[in-house]
């Protein structure tokens, strides 16, 4: 099936480009924020065993324990840092966006890799969109398999996340487990920035209730940098995020 948008736009939706992780109980699964790997269990209820492997089942009937900010693609709105509670399924009520990808080498600021405004800006290069993705160099298989506990990874200066708010950009994707620096005494200066949040204990009327971040996304090598339609998709949680699945299509000018 071909969509047109806007009379200016054909995407190929038999053509999706994938960009979240897979999601496994295995020890090969991404992890962060010091946690262990999901674990998919199946249910036990006297004799019986939800599992049809086990013979005591004629379906698989499963738990799930998984953490959406630990284990992998995830999309979350400001209740991840407020007191009072905000859900995404209540906050994220639309899922198709135009954006950009671009791609961008962190510099090393002391002992850090910080994505700064600067580096945005050259990347973007006036190409604003409402959802932008932002892939880091280098990029390879080897986030998908990621343990980024206590390893300091990359993440955005307040800066760069201010620029973003200047230009419009409501929905921001990105393949590292956090906007923030892991470790900044609860600071968390860019995601305060990216929802315009004041006071997390009340929070203020003019914050962006409708923005999203989106964490550990993974963009192949072969995903070009340029401007695409995004389908947001989340699970219907009422939590301050969701496990989700961003899917890109290439825009095709008519």
């Amino acid at each position: 099936m071909k969509v047109t948008i806007q009379q200016q736009y054909e995407i190929d939706l038999n053509k999706p480009i994938d960009i979240s992780m897979p999601l496994a109980a295995t020890p090969e699964n991404p992890v962060a924020w010091y946690q262990g790997a999901p674990r998919f269990e199946p249910v036990v209820m006297g004799d019986f065993i939800g599992s049809v492997r086990s013979g005591k089942s004629s379906t698989n009937f499963y738990d799930l324990h998984i953490n959406p900010h630990a284990h992998g693609t995830h999309t979350e709105c400001l209740g991840h840092i407020t007191a009072e509670h905000y859900s995404i399924n209540d906050y994220l009520k639309t899922f198709h966006f135009f954006c950009t990808l671009i791609s961008v080498t962190p510099d090393l600021i002391d002992e850090d890799l910080v994505i700064t405004r600067e580096q945005i800006a050259a990347a973007v290069n006036n190409n604003w969109q409402e959802a932008l993705v932002v892939r880091t160099l280098p990029n390879d298989d080897s986030k998908l398999q990621r343990k980024y506990s206590n390893t300091n990874p990359p993440y955005l200066h307040a800066d760069a996340v201010a620029l973003l708010v200047e230009n419009g950009v409501r929905h921001l994707l990105l393949d590292l487990p956090s906007v923030d620096r892991e470790q900044d005494g609860g600071a968390l200066r860019g995601h305060k920035t990216f929802w315009q949040v004041t006071d997390v204990q009340q929070v203020n009327a003019d914050a962006r209730f409708d923005a999203t971040i989106t964490e550990l996304v993974f963009v192949p090598d072969t995903v070009a940098d340029g401007m695409y339609f995004l389908n947001l998709q989340i699970c219907s949680l009422e939590n301050d995020a969701s496990p989700s699945k961003p899917v890109l299509y290439e825009l095709v000018a008519l």
